[in-house]
């Protein structure tokens, strides 16, 4: 049968050269794999819910077998997320596995790219791949936010709003662009049918395209690695993909799969039937939504309630943090490859990766980028901390709005002169040993001539 496909499609050259293909050796590289696995988990448990969720905001009245909310009005897509939670075999589990899947999806999304932003692998040739990657995370985001509105409880229909004020405060185009997406004034029936759309055909669309563009491109350019014996910039040291990385991968799959299982059957997650239907009128408190948006919602509670007039029209607070805040952030974020080969002025091809200490100044704007989203993904729960520690929540939001604007500044520059000790430690290590070695170091891209 190979020999009949190869007589007609040519492919035998082409997988001897793919099974051959080497892969670095390393732990970070699974990040990524690990996210690939994370999004096949997600498509097989989608497709499961997809069989028993209604996307309808039509009024029902429950009739379950959850009797707390028997006889209570809702609609129809709630009913059918209690239906999936209490009467379809295995329905909540797979609930239960989908959001775990959906939430260390994002969350290995963005540690993979930490590891690329932090040893360099952006760089040239790889700018390309590096903005796929920014899209790629934009995607996850947008379907971890439409599938979490999905259920239509309190709970999202709280996120709803949310977005619905912050969609309507853009200036000029907002009411127009928020009644496009939500059919109407905020609460609508349409938006459900909407999401559902969105969430199971358009995102996972993009997704999945730009998933196989990111692997094509990875595969056509090599990977980045490592300095280490042997390793060159025009030389891979690793293993082959058959047998050895195909083996570890498959085990990584096997292994994140039962990971997920194994938190999907035992951790609670998204108890909806707690929350009750969405009413227009009440609002769930403490209300947060999963950690991937927590920040924006922190921004939203620590930003002043600022307005300003432009060319006549009002901006509404919620535009500064809710939109501007992000677009600047993923702007910057998109633009880094660039900026930073303008300022440095390099712009030689890299295939060997930096450590973050080879890089003080970039290592330490990361670590200031990265405080400032744990302050604000913290205060997301103000209300929360107000009420453990007992103090007012004015004091406990006084307190973050002076954190996200002090520690990443102290962060900042307690990393860059760990990053410099430990190069002038690692300088006066190597002082005494061959000058080949020192030289072969600064061939794999570590300490320039001017260091030595």
């Amino acid at each position: 049968m190979f020999r009949w496909f190869d007589d007609r499609l040519g492919i035998a050259g082409w997988t001897r050269g793919g099974l051959r293909k080497v892969f670095p050796d390393h732990w970070s590289f699974l990040f990524g794999e690990v996210a690939l696995f994370c999004l096949v988990v997600l498509v097989a448990t989608g497709v499961f819910l997809t069989l028993f969720y209604v996307p309808d905001a039509t009024l029902v009245t429950y009739e379950g077998s959850y009797l707390p909310l028997h006889g209570q009005r809702m609609s129809a897509a709630y009913e059918s997320v209690l239906d999936l939670s209490f009467d379809v075999q295995a329905g909540l589990v797979m609930r239960q596995v989908h959001h775990w899947a959906a939430l260390v999806f994002v969350a290995v999304i963005v540690v993979h790219q930490l590891r690329v932003f932090f040893t360099g692998a952006y760089r040239k040739p790889r700018e390309l791949n590096w903005l796929i990657g920014i899209g790629l995370l934009v995607f996850a985001l947008a379907m971890g936010i439409t599938g979490y509105s999905l259920p239509d409880d309190l709970l999202s229909g709280t996120g709803l709003r949310i977005i619905y004020s912050a969609v309507i405060s853009i200036p000029f185009i907002g009411p127009w662009a928020a009644f496009l997406l939500f059919g109407g004034e905020f609460p609508t029936e349409a938006i459900v049918s909407r999401l559902f759309v969105f969430h199971i055909m358009l995102l996972p669309a993009l997704l999945l395209g730009a998933v196989g563009l990111h692997l094509a491109i990875l595969w056509r350019q090599t990977h980045t690695q490592f300095a280490g014996e042997g390793a060159r910039e025009d030389r891979i040291v690793g293993k082959a993909f058959w047998p050895s990385q195909v083996f570890k991968s498959t085990g990584l799959m096997l292994l994140t799969a039962a990971v997920l299982a194994l938190m999907g059957g035992l951790i609670q997650i998204n108890p909806v039937w707690t929350y009750g239907p969405f009413d227009p009128t009440r609002v769930s408190a403490p209300s947060q939504p999963d950690w991937y948006v927590g920040w924006l919602d922190g921004a939203l509670r620590l930003f002043p309630p600022i307005e300003f007039t432009l060319v006549g029209v009002t901006i509404p607070s919620p535009f500064l943090p809710g939109v501007l805040l992000p677009g600047l952030a993923f702007g910057i974020m998109t633009l880094w490859p660039f900026l930073e080969s303008w300022v440095t002025g390099d712009h030689r091809e890299h295939h060997i990766l930096e450590r973050p200490r080879d890089a003080p100044v970039r290592t330490a704007i990361g670590v200031a980028a990265l405080t400032v989203f744990v302050v604000l993904t913290l205060s997301a729960g103000n209300d929360v901390a107000s009420l453990i520690l007992r103090i007012p929540v004015e004091e406990t939001t006084n307190l973050l709005r002076f954190a996200v604007v002090v520690l990443p500044v102290v962060f900042a520059v307690i990393t860059y002169r760990i990053c410099r000790e430990l190069q002038r430690r690692e300088l006066a290590s190597l002082a005494g040993r061959p000058v080949a070695v020192r030289l072969e170091r600064n061939e794999a891209g570590g300490f320039t001539p001017e260091d030595e």
